[in-house]
């Protein structure tokens, strides 16, 4: 049965993230991206981020912050220079670099459109552009606040139907979990807030987790990208609730 087999590059990727080993990349380099970058860098990981707009770009390479929650000197102190040997962060344009990453998480935005409905280009572009460089072994998180089914109908279907034949699972490993942040809070980061993951295969999970793991707050597995994208949803529709509650109160 496709999926409940152990992979064999299973092991090897899982051995990797343990040493800090791993090449990771990080597409979209916002105010989520950028946390989780710096969070992977600090957990002693290579880290490049990869962002189309070249000011943050130079930015980064300055040592320079332009979100609030990140120090400069977070910045400064994770560049290669001042870090050799150990976790880092660089940052460019090029989709290239991820021709040597051994995992890439998307955080690009999910913008409404004139109709209310969310903008999957980012998306997408991100998606085409991974397929382009799909490596046997490669980790692929999705973060992007979306609907469910996302990962399994558009990512998945987009990486197997251009990548050579490659199939969730078992030539690569791919999973939903959902970007968690409170800009200006400095109690609950990405560091410390509990992680939910989904995978598309147990493996796809395994790994994710061996990933994700020295980085970020708790991990939080569960049964499909589906479900994962549903609880983000949840999230937000209980926190709009609530707020909604409030101004109900106040008037």
């Amino acid at each position: 049965m496709p999926g409940t087999e152990i992979p064999a590059a299973q092991a090897d990727l899982i051995e990797k993230f343990g040493r800090r080993a791993a090449h990771v990349a990080v597409i979209g380099l916002g105010y989520v991206g950028l946390p989780l970058a710096v969070a992977f860098a600090r957990a002693g990981y290579r880290v490049t981020g990869i962002d189309l707009d070249q000011r943050k770009v130079d930015a980064i390479g300055r040592g320079e912050s332009y979100i609030e929650d990140i120090p400069a000197a977070d910045l400064r102190a994770l560049q290669p220079a001042a870090n050799p040997g150990g976790g880092h962060l660089t940052a460019t344009t090029d989709y290239g670099v991820l021709a040597t990453c051994d995992a890439v998480s998307i955080c690009v935005p999910t913008p409404l459109n004139k109709t209310d409905d969310p903008d999957m280009s980012y998306i997408m572009t991100a998606t085409r552009e991974i397929a382009r460089f799909l490596h046997p072994g490669m980790v692929i998180v999705l973060e992007s606040t979306t609907y469910p089914g996302t990962t399994t109908e558009l990512v998945q279907a987009e990486l197997e139907a251009t990548a050579g034949g490659f199939v969730a699972g078992q030539d690569f490993f791919l999973a939903f979990s959902p970007e968690r942040i409170d800009p200006g809070r400095r109690d609950w980061t990405v560091e410390t807030m509990p992680k939910v993951i989904g995978g598309v295969t147990p493996a796809c999970t395994a790994v994710v987790r061996a990933f994700y793991g020295p980085a970020v707050g708790p991990l939080v597995a569960v049964s499909s990208p589906a479900a994962a994208e549903m609880v983000k949803l949840y999230e937000n529709t209980f926190r709009a609730v609530n707020i909604a509650l409030a101004n109900e109160l106040l008037l």
